[in-house]
């Protein structure tokens, strides 16, 4: 007979009890004491320090109708369910009520993941992933890989995936959809610029990434790519700003595009390379209350070098971060289009069954007060990478950046 896979007698009521499950869950969770936030719009670690507005919800939920539903699917669904499976989706559940898309529950496996992605391997197709609405939308494609190979571009929303609807998909459950064991084939609906439909056939690959390559270009000219902050990026920026220094570059270029986020803690620091211990890198907002300020603690190697930061649709979220904080401060120039505008924070809180649930904290704002969530940030100077320039592997932004550097 199938059902509900339970240890139960047979004839007896499983002695499983959803309502005391939940509770339990509840209880369970707690917050990380690291210190640390992740920024890539997914994650943040280690907040205890804030206030939530829900004070009025009750301290326990009442569970009557939910152990109906659980008790109606026991003893009618047509099919076989396992009780992991009912919690997962009670979880799941419970997170999407918020209609956050960044607020969500994540299962061991998908947990476990986002390590993996945060350290920079994974096997897929090499591209970020965030939520507008309902709709699945790629906030950027990493360079050299099979996603941007085949022509995606950020803000591209994906429509179908294998054929089968991305609608209302959370990311996590579009990222299991696209990924895959390296040389399979994934089939991608998109649309483009709200009315081109394309369709792209992209072979998954073993995807490891540096968080950070550099040189010197021309002799005088550093140049600083990140392409997401992680935990060595910091220390590895930090180094290549050394370099530069001893070169004695007339100029340093540090590109953001397509750097989807990562580690606040590492984009605070980043923005040290150039920023005096203690000026302000960032705003922390809940209410439109500033809550928390982040300073700049770092050695301010590249102080006073002319910089211009490079950014584009793709820049988010930690990107963002460092690209305001040196614009605010009159650190650097931004050159090239506006970026993607992810400015929520989230924090991970564990679960004892090695899940987590990510909620949305607040939202960053720029040492100027700019708003990044959803406004995203503009250049100082406008320069865009057409769909011609991709294809023929042309930088009309980064040589703009060049050639801006060799007139000073």
């Amino acid at each position: 007979m199938r059902g509900i896979k339970t240890q139960e007698p047979t004839g007896k009521k499983a002695p499983f009890s959803l309502g005391k499950a939940l509770l339990a869950i509840v209880a369970a969770v707690f917050i990380f004491q690291l210190g640390m936030g992740i920024g890539s719009g997914r994650f943040a670690l280690g907040r205890t320090d804030v206030q939530s507005r829900n004070t009025s919800l009750p301290s326990d939920l009442s569970y009557d109708t939910v152990e109906q539903v659980y008790d109606a699917l026991r003893e009618s669904y047509d099919g076989e369910l396992t009780e992991e499976q009912l919690l997962d989706g009670l979880k799941q559940g419970l997170a999407k009520s918020t209609g956050d898309p960044f607020t969500e529950y994540l299962n061991p496996s998908s947990a476990q993941e986002f390590n993996n992605d945060l350290n920079g391997t994974f096997t897929g197709i090499g591209a970020e992933l965030s939520k507008d609405n309902e709709a699945i939308v790629i906030v950027s494609p990493i360079a050299g890989f099979p996603a941007e190979k085949a022509g995606l571009r950020s803000r591209d929303v994906i429509v179908e995936i294998d054929g089968q609807s991305a609608y209302d998909l959370t990311i996590t459950e579009a990222v299991k959809r696209i990924r895959g064991e390296a040389g399979t084939k994934v089939q991608l609906k998109v649309v483009r610029n709200g009315s081109e439909a394309l369709t792209f056939d992209i072979t998954r690959e073993q995807i490891t990434i540096p968080s950070v390559t550099s040189e010197i270009l021309d002799g005088n000219i550093g140049y600083l790519k990140i392409a997401r902050y992680a935990d060595d990026t910091a220390a590895l920026a930090s180094e290549a700003a050394d370099r530069f220094k001893a070169a004695n570059v007339n100029g340093v270029i540090l590109d953001v595009r397509g750097n989807p986020g990562g580690l606040l803690d590492s984009s605070i620091k980043v923005s040290g390379i150039w920023l005096p211990k203690g000026t302000t890198v960032l705003e922390e907002k809940r209410d439109d209350v500033v809550v928390k300020t982040y300073a700049s603690e770092g050695r301010a190697q590249l102080q006073g070098v002319p910089t211009i930061v490079l950014i584009d649709g793709g820049s988010a979220s930690a990107s963002e971060i460092t690209a305001g904080a040196l614009k605010d401060n009159n650190a650097a120039t931004l050159l090239g289009e506006k970026s993607y505008g992810k400015g929520s924070v989230q924090t991970l809180q564990p679960l004892r069954n090695g899940g987590v649930l990510k909620v949305t904290i607040a939202r960053w704002f720029t040492p100027a007060g700019k708003n990044i969530d959803k406004e995203g940030i503009e250049p100082d100077q406008k320069v865009e990478r057409t769909e011609e320039d991709f294809k023929n592997e042309r930088d009309p932004q980064k040589d703009a950046a060049i050639e801006k550097l060799r007139q000073r």
